[in-house]
């Protein structure tokens, strides 16, 4: 009577070949995909960040702040520029900007009052949290500020008109 085959000798064969296929899909997709790590402008791109990085320390130096605030009774965002630049010859945008949809971005030229104020038309922009980037530069100064806030027809504590509370 001849005893019966096991089974281990093929069952640990197709297991090794299934392994040694997988590790060697894995390397030639490694090999295959494009991980550049770092930007080939990356000198322009760091350049671009020290700016940035050099605006917000000017900002952040000044007497007074600039501000962004939410009026929910008229649907308007009130931009403040910081009090000693009041008046002064002012270029620079504003940026409205969405976290969760880039499509509803916008794009704004600062244009402020001899108050340093300028109100925004927020009737047309959906419920929910933006974020108020403004750029603006004085005397050949570069200044930026940065700002959350949260539209919606009543005020996030429930009370319809007033001032949106700010999340900085």
């Amino acid at each position: 009577m001849k005893q019966p085959r096991s089974l281990w000798p093929l069952g640990i064969t197709v297991v090794s070949a299934a392994f040694l296929s997988g590790i060697a899909a894995c390397v030639a997709i490694a090999c295959t995909h494009k991980s550049d790590l770092v930007s080939e402008k990356y000198y322009d791109q760091e350049i671009r960040y020290q700016a940035r990085i050099d605006s917000l320390d000017r900002t952040r130096q000044l007497a007074t702040q600039a501000s962004a605030d939410y009026d929910a009774a008229t649907r308007r965002i009130v931009v403040r520029l910081p009090a000693e630049h009041a008046g002064k010859t002012t270029t620079g945008d504003i940026q409205l900007y969405r976290p969760s949809a880039a499509g509803m971005d916008r794009a704004i030229h600062l244009d402020p009052d001899p108050h340093g104020v300028q109100w925004l038309d927020a009737s047309g922009l959906q419920n929910g949290l933006w974020r108020v980037r403004i750029e603006w530069n004085i005397e050949g100064h570069d200044f930026f500020f940065d700002e959350r806030i949260v539209i919606g027809k009543d005020s996030p504590g429930g009370q319809a008109g007033g001032v949106a509370t700010i999340q900085r």
